[in-house]
């Protein structure tokens, strides 16, 4: 038997698995170094940043800043970048009551309240203008072109008329925009809903290089870059993270290429290569804060789904607090009758909801193979009700699959979930 530490939740998920003779042992990202001093780290990378000026020389002569940060849904360390980002500009002359900051809740709900304080620490919740970004409040939000030829592309009103454009975010694995940071803070962080209904529309998920860890040729990523040259960026801060959130690097500077430096350096970490395909695998969503509802889970599918042949199952345990996640996500789901007939539908264009994406990402995968799901907030009854399969407890789900698949079943068990990109060695 083998003793393995699941990432779930805040508190894990401890496991006793059999170490069977296809068993291919635990899959982990490789461990970066840890910055010693964080908050030294990131005043360097201020003071130094990557293919730009320091943000204090562009500051200068500003009338105001927007400083965009991600919602509580990611483990950005927004309480160690805001203090060192707020001091240089205020250094650079920028009066308190001239700094926004806008957190980049996308189509999630606003973080307010208490949450709001632990998301900026209490003298910021308390010392500077706070928003939410709400994709759905037209009065909120400005039209600044198109992109891709027709798609209309619409942002927060705040951040289209600052004067100066900052960026921070966390630099991960993305099913979808290959890496997250960067240009994801303004699309879709800070986007309307119309515009990500085109940009999360059925025809882009669908595409074969929209997928974990790809930047070149990805339409996600590009339709992003042009999104963010439309609005514009001045500066970003972004980090990268252990799998304990603990600081490992800082990118700050040119919004391209500060972001690009950062994608490089995380990909030989955060990549595994597999030699031959899985008959299963037992995976996470990468425990708190990403576990939290089905539809982020549709990451850790994702994230293991291209290296389980046809046939195989995936294994995910998720916390799912807030069970299947939005009103618009719940509507989606409630298309489903079989996986093959939801994603026909969803590509022909007979319904349409916002938050479908991580439902079409979910029933991609499950029309050939099978998802098992371990949680403490979805019942049983309503993961069967959308083709999920409940389990109870994943040490007698694996020994199901044994029996489904052989003794000799090749599996293997990912921890971190989407935050280990797998691939067959080859097919990169």
């Amino acid at each position: 038997m083998a003793t393995i530490d699941l990432k779930y939740g805040s508190s894990g998920l401890q496991l006793e698995l059999p170490d069977s003779a296809g068993f291919l042992g635990v899959l982990t990202p490789q461990d970066r170094p840890l910055l010693s001093d964080p908050a030294r780290a990131v005043a360097d990378s201020l003071a130094r940043p990557i293919d730009s000026r320091p943000l204090r020389e562009i500051a200068a002569g500003r009338s105001n800043a927007v400083i965009v940060i991600s919602d509580v849904t990611r483990p950005v360390p927004n309480r160690l970048l805001l203090p060192p980002i707020i001091a240089e500009l205020r250094a650079a002359g920028m009066p308190q009551d001239r700094i926004t900051i806008l957190i980049a809740t996308g189509i999630h709900r606003p973080n307010e309240g208490d949450e709001l304080v632990g998301l900026v620490g209490e003298e910021i919740a308390g010392g500077y203008r706070i928003l939410n970004h709400f994709s759905r409040r037209e009065e909120e939000l400005v039209g600044v072109g198109t992109i891709m030829d027709r798609v209309p592309v619409s942002v927060n009103r705040h951040y289209a008329e600052a004067d100066l454009k900052i960026l921070t975010g966390f630099i991960e694995p993305h099913m979808w925009a290959g890496y997250s940071g960067g240009r994801k803070s303004i699309l879709p962080g800070i986007s309307s809903l119309k515009t990500l209904e085109y940009m999360h529309g059925p025809e882009m998920i669908a595409d074969p290089n929209v997928v974990y860890g790809k930047l070149e040729g990805n339409p996600f990523h590009e339709a992003g870059l042009q999104v963010m040259q439309t609005v514009g960026a001045d500066f970003i801060v972004n980090v990268t993270l252990n799998t304990n959130k603990q600081l490992t690097g800082v990118y700050s500077g040119h919004p391209v290429q500060a972001h690009l430096t950062g994608c490089r350096e995380l990909e030989p970490f955060s990549t595994a290569f597999l030699e031959q395909p899985l008959d299963f695998v037992v995976t996470t969503n990468g425990g708190s804060p990403l576990d939290v509802n089905l539809y982020q889970s549709a990451k850790g599918i994702a994230g293991v789904a291209p290296v389980v042949q046809p046939g195989g199952d995936i294994v995910i345990a998720s916390y799912c607090a807030e069970g299947l996640g939005s009103d618009d996500f719940v509507r989606s789901m409630d298309e489903f009758r079989d996986p093959q007939e939801w994603t026909a539908r969803a590509m022909r264009r007979e319904f349409s909801y916002a938050d479908q994406w991580c439902a079409q990402e979910i029933f991609k995968w499950m029309r050939s193979r099978s998802i098992h799901l371990y949680c403490d907030g979805i019942d049983a009854p309503t993961l069967r009700r959308y083709g999920v399969q409940p389990s109870a407890a994943i040490e007698e789900t694996v020994r199901g699959l044994l029996g489904k698949h052989g003794p000799d079943a090749q599996w293997a068990v990912v921890p971190d979930g989407p935050y280990l990109i797998l691939q067959l060695r080859g097919s990169a």
